[in-house]
């Protein structure tokens, strides 16, 4: 029998598309295998939405709408001007809400909105978008409970790489007693030019840039914040807290020099942006800051922009899992698998 799954994005950027071209390439093949009918309801950005609430919307077609350089809301038929992400999931039925709007870290906003609305409907949410995560985590997954749904993160938690997937599934029974992360791309691969290379960390940023790995403003990564936040939402989801930012002490890149690289190997050792969560007998522990790692660690051998979790347990000894493409389609990517599991869990 197959089941239908009405799906609402919002956020139409560079992984709202990824997901879009995957959503086209793939609807028949997941039918087939999994026997859930994705339909996309309704499509929005910034200026209105395109909606077809019925039959779903031709994904391949607004794809390359948007392709074209044409604004979601001028779609034919179904574009609808100023309708805002609230209103969409007003007016439609849809089961699933996909979440991609840019992360804001301030108040969560607009996301916060999309997601506490969907929940109100008893709506999955998937969600690559972090900031409300972050800042609400309990409230948000306090309503979903209420409704019977769940929030869907993986894409927020370091994308392709299945860092809640491998806590949540493959070590269910165990007791977590520490995760050690490299979760952010941008940095690992600085750091990787600056060991294997002999580059300073300004032409390692420059590189990192060029090629799209950093962003223009690459702040958030190099200062450690971005790792904080995945994080914080490992340490949340994991190890059943109740944390915000202001509860990782973080330390960025910024100041590791060749010096400290070459001074590391010298030692036998590699340097890395690390985030750890740790229980002590004080209660969790989080923490951010370039660590100087045995080069037998299982995090010292992960390169470039790729990003690894290492999972300490009290039955399972430890457990790590690396790779997964730092990328919009890998994003994307999360997101479809999060959507494919939810709907056959529920």
């Amino acid at each position: 029998m197959t089941k239908p799954v009405k799906i609402l994005l919002c956020g139409l950027g560079n992984v709202g598309r990824a997901f879009l071209e995957l959503l086209a390439q793939r609807s028949s093949s997941i039918e087939v295998r999994y026997g859930l009918k994705l339909q996309l309801s309704a499509a929005v950005d910034i200026g209105g939405a395109a909606i077809k609430d019925d039959e779903g919307l031709d994904t391949a077609r607004v794809l390359a709408h948007l392709v074209a350089g044409k604004r979601v809301e001028d779609f034919p038929d179904f574009g609808q001007p100023n309708i805002t992400g609230q209103q969409a999931i007003d007016m439609t039925g849809a089961h699933v809400l996909v979440e991609t709007t840019p992360t804001n870290l301030v108040d969560g906003e607009p996301g916060r909105t999309h997601i506490v609305t969907a929940l109100q409907q008893a709506m999955e949410v998937v969600s690559a978008n972090k900031g409300p995560i972050v800042l609400f985590y309990r409230e948000l997954h306090e309503l979903a409970r209420q409704q019977g749904v769940g929030i869907h993160i993986s894409a927020a938690t370091a994308a392709a790489l299945p860092t809640l997937d491998v806590g949540r599934v493959c070590l269910a029974g165990t007791e977590l007693l520490e995760a050690e992360g490299i979760l952010n791309g941008s940095t690992n691969f600085i750091l990787t030019r600056m060991q294997n290379d002999g580059w300073d960390y300004n032409e390692a940023l420059k590189e990192a840039q060029k090629l799209g790995i950093a962003e223009t403003n690459p702040s958030l990564d190099v200062e450690g914040r971005d790792t904080a936040n995945k994080l914080v939402l490992i340490a949340n989801r994991l190890f059943d807290a109740s944390l915000g930012p202001q509860d990782v002490q973080a330390q960025g890149i910024t100041g590791v020099t060749s010096e400290d690289i070459s001074a590391a190997a010298a030692d036998g050792k590699v340097i890395k942006l690390i985030g750890t969560v740790k229980r002590t007998d004080a209660g969790l522990q989080l923490n951010v800051a370039p660590k100087r790692l045995d080069k037998d660690h299982p995090l010292a051998a992960v390169a470039g922009s790729e990003k690894a979790i290492s999972y300490l347990t009290d039955t399972m000894d430890r457990i790590t899992v690396s790779g997964g493409r730092s990328s919009p389609v890998g994003a994307a990517a999360a997101l479809l698998k999060d959507l494919i599991n939810a709907g056959i869990e529920h």
